[in-house]
């Protein structure tokens, strides 16, 4: 095929990941009555004779998403299944089965691909889950794992982005900002070995920041805790890119407005300390460093009574009006607009 050399280009960073994902599936049409939703949330979800399906899918490429030089097999095996259970968590729904494909180039022998897969393995027994799929081939490219995991919710418990309403609470669940920071310990001693070799590590001091970003777990006993506690989110996502990210997110899908007060985002001692110790700013972090797998949802004022002091909760804003925008209140209590910063793929 010869290229028009006339024809328009358009690099993939103008749009941005999610600016693809809309203009690839712009004139997409919901053909079949059991598609209750389609291409723009955390996950699809199918009705299948009376039984909502979620549905959702991953894709993980390596020196994109994972540096094999720091993350062994295992643990990407386990994360590739976290990151999709934790997709399907957030339509407040448990995963059930997933099906694994990966793409690998003749450099890993059988023995890394056992050790990848006993990840896999342990990661579906821990959330009882069942492999009932994929697919293998060849890559000149290096390592691609692509994930797709179901899961079978009854109607009412379905939650998606879109249902957020003014004067609903905010929540987000755990502490954030802490795998961006594992990120940037191990690539500061990935730098170290590279000088000197037999210059070993000492990861003790960092131990919980660097296990949140090589062995994430995915919030599924919020679940079933959110059920107990007989609270319905009226929207919910997970933190794959980013607090920032998600609530603009959020707030597009159900065209609302936000206040997030800085004061109540939540933060793990260790978080504070390597932000010290990098001289970060520990809420920079947690707004656009990504990779959390905590939920972010709301609720309505109603419901707070039923969370108000629970540790795995925190409020940490309130949706307003979508003219009033969307906004970081500070410690100085000033109020600065909100943008997205977290993880961007497309961009150089």
């Amino acid at each position: 095929m010869i290229e028009d050399k006339n024809q328009k280009r358009t690099p993939l960073s103008d749009l941005g990941e999610f600016g693809l994902i809309d203009h690839l599936t712009r004139n997409f049409e919901i053909r079949q009555p059991s598609t209750v939703r389609g291409v723009g949330d955390d996950a699809a979800v199918i009705d299948a004779k009376n039984k909502h399906i979620v549905v959702t899918t991953d894709l993980l490429v390596e020196g994109v998403h994972f540096d094999l030089s720091y993350m062994p097999l295992k643990h990407l095996g386990y994360k590739a299944i976290v990151v999709n259970v934790s997709d399907v968590c957030a339509m407040n729904a448990v995963a059930t089965q997933v099906t694994v494909s990966i793409a690998v180039s003749n450099r890993f022998p059988v023995e890394a691909l056992e050790e990848l897969y006993e990840g896999i393995e342990t990661a579906a027994k821990l959330y009882n889950i069942d492999v009932v799929g994929g697919d293998t081939t060849s890559s000149t490219s290096g390592l691609l794992i692509s994930v797709t995991a179901i899961g079978m919710p009854s109607d009412e418990e379905v939650v998606y982005r879109s249902g957020a309403k003014p004067n609903d609470l905010l929540v987000v669940t755990g502490d954030l900002g802490g795998a961006y920071l594992g990120l940037k310990v191990l690539e500061r001693e990935k730098e170290v070995y590279k000088v000197n070799p037999n210059n070993q590590p000492d990861l003790t001091p960092y131990g919980y920041i660097v296990e949140r970003q090589l062995k994430p777990e995915a919030r599924k006993d919020i679940i079933a805790l959110l059920a107990d506690l007989e609270i319905q989110p009226t929207s919910m996502i997970d933190i794959s890119d980013g607090l920032s990210s998600e609530i603009l997110h959020m707030c597009k899908q159900s065209a609302v407005g936000c206040d997030l007060y800085e004061n109540k985002i939540p933060l793990d001692p260790q978080v504070i300390s390597v932000c010290e110790e990098f001289q970060i700013d520990s809420t920079t972090v947690a707004l656009n460093g990504g990779e959390d797998y905590e939920l972010l949802f709301t609720i309505s004022q109603e419901d707070y009574p039923k969370l108000k002091g629970n540790p795995n909760f925190t409020v940490i804003g309130h949706m307003t009006e979508k003219e009033n925008g969307i906004h970081l209140i500070t410690r100085a209590e000033t109020r600065i607009a909100l943008k997205a910063q977290g993880w961007k793929n497309f961009n150089d």
